[in-house]
């Protein structure tokens, strides 16, 4: 299996290039697998009903979303984990904390080791389309597969517990740093 990507041609309107033609990188989109596919596929693997499985989907969402919201990482099995988080400005005084310096929520998903491994281990097919649509080269990766860390500004060094390098507070570190 591979992940699939495109390569178009494409005028570039702005920026560093513009009015020049660059290759342009991006996944080959396949469709979205509806909720009731996903669980038809599940039940079948797992030898229990379709009905069962779709119980035991409504309620693990119901409990993920409710322990996330109360502050928990959870984890997601085989993925990983979740939790929310938050952006804020910071302030120098206690008085001027409030709600209005909440500038967004977010929700942060740190993947397990054993998925980021397969997503390390998956070559990289790409297509090379000229500016009409025809098909002018065709690459498989020879990467290294680096996979790139959530939520620790970018850096691709995988953290040593495998975990997602920032605070597990969404943003907020704590008088002693945690």
């Amino acid at each position: 299996m591979a992940l699939k990507v495109k390569a178009q041609e494409k005028l570039q309107k702005i920026g560093k290039y513009e009015g020049t033609y660059r290759y342009i990188m991006m996944p080959e989109l396949y469709t979205s697998l509806s909720q009731d596919k996903v669980i038809k596929e599940a039940a079948l693997r797992s030898g229990v009903s379709k009905g069962v499985m779709q119980a035991c989907w409504d309620a693990a969402g119901e409990v993920i979303k409710a322990w996330a919201t109360e502050g928990h990482s959870v984890a997601l099995p085989g993925l990983g984990t979740m939790r929310f988080g938050l952006r804020a400005k910071s302030v120098a005084k206690v008085d001027e904390v409030k709600a209005g310096l909440v500038t967004s929520r977010r929700i942060i998903f740190t993947p397990a080791v054993d998925l980021k491994d397969e997503l390390a281990n998956t070559a990289i097919q790409i297509t090379c389309y000229d500016r009409d649509g025809k098909e002018v080269k065709r690459v498989t990766s020879t990467d290294p597969g680096t996979v790139e860390e959530p939520d620790n500004g970018g850096s691709t060094e995988p953290t040593p517990s495998g975990g997602n390098g920032g605070n597990q507070n969404g943003g907020y570190n704590g008088p002693n740093g945690d």
